[in-house]
């Protein structure tokens, strides 16, 4: 086993530190969720905190961790006989992303239930983690039935394992951490809600503190044993720190002040329901304990919003989670605390080993720096940073090298970026077909989970069993097999897996023209807020997205397929307009990701998005061959797509009283409809996704005929 990295050897990350020690102390604030960029010690900092809980007495033989003298009455090991414990660290239990649904709450032997009437149950990562820790690194990637099933167990302290009326209960309490990366996508603002606490994490751009990171990294590798027991006095400290927190925690007073202060800002920052209330609360008695105190003062609960709110005030997945801090002070200030206690002998700061200092953030390369305080897990946080204020569009860039076109042929000068107009709702686009994609809400496909529409034989481990046509499968057998009971004789070829029938996401890629013919600030503004009500839809639908722009002579693929919606809303808002339109290169890039996205993911399947007036007037440098016009290059790449079988949807974005059509010409070569800017809307947009069927299927009825 290797040696883990020590707790508090970590460099900074000083709110981090303290969240995940606030929920070894009290289990009940519910969690923390760490958001950050990749390389900011999240996950060392969480597998460093598992040596840090005291060890915990559990039942020998008991595959679910019972306490001896309180032993859980449904355990399905149980009844247990009074006796001694056996003592055994706290355990810190990965969930991987691509875990099944069996491996995360247990596997029951159906064939056995069915045939034996026992209750085969092989306990899952849930009955691991019970007492100690449950880690899941990438969080916002695990699909979210596992997500559900995750933050169920956690609210209730128990998991449930139901099979066609057979159901096993056993108790599940554990510390529930995530880490996730924003770029890569979003968690939805209701499973964000069921982390108690939230930090956001980021690298020191201090060259000094970033040195103490390498130093330390290097200091570790070159010998991990070494570096840890320098650092044994320190872990000692901090672990009996936390016994003695937890055993002070029942004495702690929540007074009617406190409980004022934490009503009056979750009332002030206009947080939804009343979960925000119960975790300030635990955090603050939780704070109170860390700092060796009876009652909860001010700084317990300003510091309990810090860590509790910013998360829980996203209206929608492009707001920056955050907390405005004069607010929270002004709230504050109407409710002063009543005469506090003398502070408690504050404990010496823990020294650090005589090595040098300072070294490294861990394993994974986090961020470094020293505070000024110490650095110890009670050391005070950085200082924050206010609130970014919206900036000023940038500056357009410098015009094209020479030869320059004149503005008639290049389409008008290139101008600043503008922003989105207000997004509005919008029905559904979805891809005509049964998919069998991951699970989301867009397109019809076969999935795990949905209504169940037949049966068919299991292949690998059985899941989800269609009780009528196992015994429909079993019933002819039964003289045969000398059946002489009142139960059936069922065998493993008799069982069957229902075949489910749900939604899945897609990759919707958007195409979006930022030539000069859409230059007018107006048009350009009311394009982004199509796209941004487009975005926002994906990001429900649970959908990929991906951005790609073209102007001047090329396209530029601006975002890569990715889950993260709001990144793809960023670049869309930076986004200048200028230059020639080279439609056709537009499209062979579009053609190109998918082809990339295919091979990567088969079974997601697309729709492409094409935002333009349909004019094209530049071959541009990426279209490949030049015998023809840039119209004819256009309409060749177009029925590129269509060949492949890509479900497309044009949004033509001419305005102006003479209209030359151009959009639907486009779109015919796509085999897509076309739909105006205006018509984008919900009350609009019904028949568009008619259309986006009715055109696909017409096009295989040709096809066919």
């Amino acid at each position: 086993m290797s040696t883990p990295y020590p707790f508090t050897a970590v460099v900074g990350q000083a709110d981090l530190r303290l969240a995940l020690l606030l929920n070894a102390v009290s289990p009940a604030v519910g969690g923390v969720l760490v958001r950050g960029e990749k390389g900011t010690a999240k996950s060392t900092a969480v597998r460093a905190l598992s040596t840090l809980l005291p060890q915990v007495d559990v039942v020998p033989g008991c595959r679910f961790s019972c306490a001896p003298g309180a032993p859980d009455p449904a355990c399905p090991d149980g009844p247990h006989e009074n006796g001694p414990g056996r003592a055994r660290p706290a355990r810190m239990v990965e969930l991987p992303v691509g875990a099944s649904e069996d491996r995360l709450v247990g596997a029951l032997d159906i064939e056995r239930a069915l045939a034996e009437g026992v209750k085969a149950f092989e306990p899952g990562l849930l009955a691991d983690a019970h007492r100690g820790i449950l880690y899941v690194d990438e969080v916002n990637l695990l699909h979210d039935h596992l997500i559900d099933l995750l933050l169920d167990a956690a609210a209730m302290g128990a998991s449930y394992v139901e099979r066609e009326g057979v159901s096993v209960r056993h108790a599940a309490r554990f510390l529930l951490v995530g880490t996730m990366n924003p770029e890569e996508g979003e968690l939805r603002p209701q499973l964000l809600d069921r982390f108690g606490l939230t930090v956001e994490v980021a690298a020191s751009r201090e060259p000094a503190q970033r040195v103490e990171v390498v130093r330390r990294r290097l200091a570790y590798e070159d010998d991990p044993a070494g570096f840890a027991t320098r650092w044994a006095g320190d872990e000692n400290e901090v672990r009996a720190r936390v016994v003695a927190a937890r055993a002070l925690l029942p004495q702690v007073v929540l007074g009617d002040t406190a409980l004022l202060q934490i009503a009056a800002t979750c009332a002030g920052f206009e947080v939804d329901g009343m979960r925000a209330d119960i975790v300030m609360a635990r955090t603050a008695t939780a704070l109170a304990a860390w700092a060796g105190r009876t009652s909860v003062r001010k700084e317990d609960v300003r510091q309990a919003a810090l860590l509790a709110l910013p998360h829980r005030r996203r209206r929608n997945p492009f707001d920056a989670p955050g907390l405005d801090e004069e607010m929270l002070d002004r709230i504050l200030d109407e409710f002063p605390d009543e005469e506090p206690e003398p502070d408690p002998e504050p404990d010496p700061e823990p020294e650090g080993p005589d090595d040098g200092g300072p070294e490294d953030g861990g394993p994974d390369g986090g961020p470094g720096g020293t505070p000024p305080q110490g650095d110890g897990p009670d050391a005070p946080g950085p200082e924050r940073q206010p609130e970014s204020e919206p900036t000023d569009a940038p500056e357009a860039p410098e015009a094209p090298e020479s030869p320059q076109p004149s503005a008639q042929e290049s389409g008008g000068p290139e101008q600043a970026a503008v922003r989105a107009a207000e997004p509005f709702r919008t029905k559904m686009l979805s891809v005509p077909g049964l998919g069998e994609g991951a699970a989301g809400r867009r397109s019809r496909a076969r999935t795990a989970h949905g209504r169940t529409t037949g049966a068919q034989r299991p292949r690998g481990h059985l899941t989800k069993l269609h009780l009528m046509a196992t015994v429909h499968a079993a019933a002819p057998h039964q003289r045969a097999r000398g059946r002489d009971g009142r139960g059936l004789v069922i065998r493993k070829d008799d069982l069957r897996q229902a075949t489910r029938e749900g939604r899945e996401g897609n990759l919707v890629l958007f195409l979006v023209d930022a030539s000069g013919s859409m230059a007018a600030r107006q048009r350009m503004s009311a394009v982004k807020g199509a796209v941004l009500s487009l975005l926002l839809d994906a990001y429900q639908r649970r959908d990929k997205v991906g951005l790609i722009t073209f102007r001047g002579a090329t396209a530029e693929l601006a975002l890569p397929p990715t889950s993260s919606v709001d990144a793809a809303a960023a670049r869309l808002e930076q986004l200048p307009t200028g230059g020639r339109t080279p439609l056709a290169a537009g499209l062979l890039k579009a053609h190109e990701v998918l082809r990339i996205e295919r091979l990567r993911d088969p079974s997601r399947r697309p729709l492409l998005v094409v935002v333009t007036d349909g004019r094209a007037t530049s071959a541009g440098t990426a279209a490949g061959r030049t015998d023809g016009t840039p119209r004819e290059l256009a309409g060749r790449s177009a029925r590129l797509l269509q060949a492949g079988g890509v479900a497309s949807v044009v949004v033509d974005c001419e305005s102006g009283p003479v209209r030359l059509g151009l959009a639907g010409v486009l779109a015919a070569d796509l085999g897509g409809p076309a739909v105006t800017l205006d018509g984008l809307r919900a009350d609009s947009l019904a028949g568009l996704v008619k259309n986006v069927r009715t055109a696909v299927t017409s096009d295989s009825n040709r096809r066919a005929a």
